[in-house]
């Protein structure tokens, strides 16, 4: 009895391991793109071409002078998350998701739209992130 108790432990934990691998990254996001040579490409996105985040210092991950929820962008050094969508130098750090519940968004492109989503799925709450205000308000959750 105590033998199974143990696998059903092991088998419990080999799940939980593989749900929390698998959600690290948005499947559909055309942000990332696998090259022939199975190298990856990745981009983040742009800042905009006009407005204050253009002047702005960014506030640095290490900093706390971020009020909001994290945004989870994935880089060519892995998911990472950052005080804001653009992923500006400093403004970074390495993912905790899966270990530490934060309020979160995820930055993904669609076509040509980047989107910041509620969840890692594009089927979520997702808004375009250049649309005018209101519409460009992100639903954000604690994950």
């Amino acid at each position: 009895m105590k033998a199974v108790r143990h696998l059903l432990a092991l088998v419990a934990l080999a799940l939980a391991a593989t749900t929390t691998a698998s959600a690290q990254f948005v499947k559909g996001n055309e942000a990332v793109k696998v090259m022939p040579d199975g190298s990856k490409r990745i981009e983040t996105a742009p800042l905009p071409a006009t407005g204050p985040i253009r002047s702005t210092k960014p506030c640095n991950a290490d900093a706390g002078c971020n009020a909001g929820p994290w945004h989870m962008v994935e880089t060519n050094v892995g998911l990472v998350e950052c005080t804001e969508a653009y992923a500006r130098p400093g403004t970074c750090r390495k993912s905790t998701y899966g270990t530490t519940k934060l309020s979160r968004l995820w930055v993904v492109k669609s076509g040509t739209n980047w989107l910041q989503c509620q969840f890692p799925d594009l089927g979520s709450k997702c808004v375009n992130m250049f649309a005018r205000p209101p519409a460009n308000l992100p639903f954000d959750a604690v994950q």
